[in-house]
């Protein structure tokens, strides 16, 4: 199928967080790479990425969906609830009404949505957010609601969740060559080819960190955000609360956004 208006909605992932383009100054993310590889098929493509970094699914439904509605999407990728699954007092049967919710008023609206499910993080974060329970109440609500409206759905929860050199230092975003095999997921579940060394597991072993990396990482990574957000719980503000979409109207995707086949290491 070809599709000329694409809309990508979510948190910090959608956002782009841990995949810069070359030169550092703006996140680029599975999203922009998508985009990229769809405006390939015709001039009259646009794309549009109203991602926030800390955004809840509820947030995510008063906030983006009913801008993405407005742009009159052919395509919309939605991901969300990590940020659901990290609140203090998280209730899966909330969190699936959102879940259901979100799908159920896009897919009545686009022609095409797409959902993803989450892998699980715990077994890369010891210590920290043991949250698997969670994510298996999350995935199963999108599972629900993929099926019962008709959404596309990507299925992340077999990904290899091991292998560091798929995420950023937090171990939480996705790094580059994350990105890059979040995008050809999507894609391939669109019909779209996309480079197939997207897909292809990285050369060389898979990063697995000792005990003294594991202790630079707590007190590097998850120190700090524990305090950022507990002081922002306190005070009653959001992780996003200033940010906005870096991309908020339906635009064409530039020449030097396009061609990421051959942007990227692996690339063919």
């Amino acid at each position: 199928m070809h599709y000329e208006r694409f809309v990508a909605l979510g948190d910090s992932c959608t956002e782009g967080l841990h995949d810069l383009y070359p030169g550092g100054k703006q996140y680029r993310g599975w999203a922009d790479l998508s985009a990229a590889t769809l405006a390939a098929a015709g001039p009259q493509f646009r794309y549009a990425n109203l991602g926030v970094r800390g955004r809840r699914l509820d947030q995510i439904i008063v906030e983006q969906i009913p801008t993405a509605l407005d742009l009159r999407p052919d395509l919309v990728a939605l991901f969300g609830g990590a940020n659901d699954v990290m609140t203090r007092h998280f209730r899966p049967e909330v969190v699936a009404k959102r879940v259901a919710a979100a799908v159920r008023i896009l897919t009545g609206a686009v022609p095409t949505v797409a959902v993803f499910t989450l892998p699980d993080v715990s077994s890369r974060m010891p210590g920290v957010l043991r949250v698997r329970g969670r994510i298996d109440a999350l995935n199963e609500a999108i599972r629900e609601s993929a099926d019962r409206y008709g959404a596309l759905l990507v299925d992340l929860s077999d990904e290899d969740v091991h292998d560091l050199r798929y995420f950023g230092p937090d171990r939480l975003h996705l790094s580059e060559p994350g990105h890059r095999r979040l995008a050809a997921r999507l894609l391939t579940n669109l019909d779209v080819p996309c480079d197939p060394a997207w897909l292809a597991p990285l050369p060389g072993e898979p990063l697995q960190p000792g005990l003294r990396a594991h202790a630079q990482w707590l007190w590097r990574e998850v120190l700090p955000v524990a305090v950022s957000r507990t002081r922002n719980w306190v005070v009653g503000r959001s992780p996003g609360d200033g940010f906005t979409p870096k991309r908020p109207e339906l635009l064409p995707v530039l020449a030097e956004e396009l061609n990421p086949w051959t942007a990227l290491p692996g690339g063919a």
